[in-house]
């Protein structure tokens, strides 16, 4: 997995690049929290639930259908978090689902259940450059810690700045079209 600092490029970006008035601040919040919420299921390793588990690191709350789940929920919400339910339930599908197909571009783990329940396998991209984050802290402050957090510049936060750039000179442009 990338580490949950680099699960949140994906959000931030959006936000960014689509403005205050697509992605209020709690909205953004709220899904920077649900990009992160995925890896809650590391819990399952103090309760002995085997990493290949359904239940396990990688199994349901990486797929496509918890994503859409927290999603309806974020959409239920979308008066707390200052939008409208479209722009919440789209927004948050997007930060949580980010965080299953990242995972998928790792060249560690077992692969990733974006399927559940309709299928338990476990996926990978077909390319996987992103080098697999340590499960523990202490492992990421070393060497090989350096590689993970270089390997994520480049595969993860590069290609997501752009896209927030990208997104961001699009919406100056449009603001600058005559109506």
């Amino acid at each position: 997995m990338p580490t949950i600092i680099s699960h949140t490029a994906v959000p931030l970006a959006l936000g960014v690049g689509l403005g205050p008035e697509v992605v209020s601040r709690r909205l953004l919040i709220a899904g920077i929290a649900a990009c992160v919420l995925p890896d809650l299921d590391v819990i399952g390793f103090r309760f002995h639930i085997a990493y290949a588990d359904v239940l396990g690191h990688r199994g349901f709350s990486h797929s496509l259908l918890f994503a859409a789940i927290v999603a309806g929920l974020a959409a239920c919400a979308s008066r707390v978090l200052r939008t409208t339910p479209a722009r919440a339930f789209w927004f948050v599908l997007a930060a949580t689902a980010s965080h299953g197909v990242l995972d998928a571009f790792t060249n560690g783990g077992l692969g990733v259940a974006l399927l559940w329940p309709w299928s338990a396998d476990r996926y990978f991209a077909p390319i996987r450059p992103i080098e697999v984050a340590p499960l523990s802290v202490d492992r990421l402050f070393s060497q090989r810690g350096t590689q993970v957090l270089l390997s994520e510049l480049i595969w993860v936060w590069i290609p997501c700045i752009l896209i927030g750039v990208l997104l961001l000179a699009a919406r100056v442009r449009r603001s600058r079209l005559p109506s």
